[in-house]
């Protein structure tokens, strides 16, 4: 009698050992990774889609950077790819060998913003040249100070706070400013963590730094942000919603996007989540602090996912000032 009881325990554990495998094999989810600055509209489209299937699907949404994030994307090991700047020709070759194709999206725009400590009484504004000054290769291990950038500023060492090599936002800093992708000084303390570079200036009188608009409005209690004058012009312009859709804060205003590869379309909770996520992004966009595309522009994003229009229309390079409506409508490139 105890035998049989025995052996049926141990039939009763075996098959429900098999219900948990097999239920976990067939767990819905949804793998997102890459840029640090779009991670925060992501993650609340993440969050309200999970709300609205009740559980039902699961949505990872995790940060390596636009480069880190495009590296697994290229590789098939995620389903989507948050990135701050265009796919570069470098990962399309990656994608092309992996078979990896997708669909490109703008999501949002977003407002690149140079932070400074409140108890900063010395900047007022800083020109695309100053910037220049500080951030461009020559700079490294000659402009030190302050005063090295504008002798009018004080005598007091640079603490300078950046994203890390992987970063979209690093690549298109450096672009906008200094001239060419990556071109930056190197011995400043870089992190792929937005809020790394936050704390960092926050807690340093004599630091400055740059990340997405959302990280400063998120922490703008702790920081100030630098309004920035054109080369050409004289007035100082500041990062907001109004100044990035006027297109008054140049250079340093950009569109965002999600990158959706073709495979994960065979599931239908992906292709849902991405018609939830354009649907969406104008409230959700606005609520993490950046800034939404136009109503025609997601109409034509949406078009262009439902349409599987794949491909990048950057052909593998960044561009500085592009605009949204005229991306879109682009011949795509593999």
């Amino acid at each position: 009698m105890f035998k049989k009881f025995v052996l049926s325990m141990i039939a009763i554990i075996i098959m429900a050992t098999v219900n948990v495998v097999v239920a976990g094999a067939d767990d819905k989810i949804i793998k997102i990774d890459g840029s640090s600055t779009v991670y925060p509209i992501t993650e609340a489209v993440a969050e309200e889609f999970q709300k609205a299937k009740r559980g039902a699907v699961k949505v990872t949404v995790g940060i390596s950077g636009t480069g880190g994030g495009f590296k697994k994307f290229c590789r098939g090991e995620t389903d989507i790819s948050d990135a701050s700047r265009p796919i570069l020709k470098k990962e399309m070759d990656v994608c092309k060998e992996h078979g990896i194709k997708y669909v490109e999206l703008p999501v949002a725009f977003d407002a690149l913003t140079v932070v400074i400590n409140p108890k900063n009484d010395w900047i007022r504004s800083m020109t695309v040249e100053e910037l220049k000054k500080m951030w461009e290769p020559a700079a490294q291990g000659k402009v030190m100070k302050w005063s090295d950038v504008n002798p009018k500023w004080p005598n007091h060492k640079l603490s300078m706070f950046g994203p890390g090599a992987d970063s979209g936002t690093f690549d298109y800093f450096t672009d906008a400013i200094n001239g060419k992708e990556k071109a930056s000084r190197g011995d400043f303390t870089a992190s792929e963590d937005d809020n790394v570079l936050v704390q960092g200036v926050a807690h340093d009188k004599y630091a400055i730094g740059y990340f997405g608009l959302a990280y400063y409005v998120e922490n703008k209690d702790k920081l100030k942000a630098v309004p920035i004058v054109n080369k050409g012009t004289t007035k100082a312009v500041s990062p907001s919603l109004a100044t990035v859709m006027d297109g008054t804060y140049q250079p340093l205003a950009r569109p965002i996007f999600i990158y959706v590869a073709e495979k994960a379309l065979t599931k239908p909770e992906v292709k849902e989540f991405v018609t939830y996520y354009l649907s969406n992004a104008a409230k959700l966009t606005k609520q993490v602090g950046y800034v939404p595309l136009s109503k025609a522009h997601y109409d034509q994003a949406m078009k262009n996912f439902n349409g599987k229009k794949l491909g990048t229309g950057f052909g593998g390079k960044n561009e500085v000032g592009v605009r949204v409506d005229e991306l879109l409508k682009r011949e795509s490139h593999l």
